[in-house]
């Protein structure tokens, strides 16, 4: 038998969680660093756990920047805070970072491969003085980890 989870009412409004380039291809792409968990599948565990923990999410990815920061900025009025695997752009987008600082919102930066044992480039992220934390190397545990952390800030 399956143990009761407590549930909470939801946020006033929903989190969202934000897949940048290349996030459409887990699962198939590099699996040995990425995994086989699909981003389908990570989105349905990621809406088990906010159900549980009373928030509600939004989820939305894309492989161009300037669509990311629309999201951005449309999430300053629509969302509670912000999960985001900015992939690629994480490393490179001033963009991204810009509109994180304008949407004023509690953000989680989240990376499925731990982003200190790989390529030097890597290392840097452009995105992490907007976000609250960071979290790398867990796989897609770690989008689960921010949406926790997120939980403690907005479900009160």
């Amino acid at each position: 038998m399956a143990a009761k989870v407590a549930r909470h009412p939801p946020a006033k409004k929903p989190v969202l969680v934000l897949n940048g380039p290349n996030l459409n291809m887990l699962g198939k792409r590099q699996p040995e660093i990425y995994g086989r968990e699909t981003l389908a599948d990570v989105e349905k565990a990621c809406r088990g756990e906010a159900l549980r923990l009373g928030l509600a999410v939004e989820f939305a990815q894309s492989n161009h920047e300037g669509v990311l920061v629309d999201l951005i900025q449309v999430a300053r009025e629509k969302n509670a805070g912000i999960v985001i695997n900015a992939g690629a752009y994480t490393h490179t987008s001033v963009a991204l970072l810009d509109a994180l600082n304008a949407a004023e919102l509690p953000t989680v930066e989240v990376h499925l491969s731990n982003i200190y044992k790989r390529e030097r480039f890597r290392h840097h992220s452009y995105i992490s003085p907007a976000a609250i934390g960071v979290i790398a190397g867990l796989g897609t545990q770690g989008y689960l980890l921010a949406l926790q952390a997120l939980a403690r800030l907005l479900v009160r």
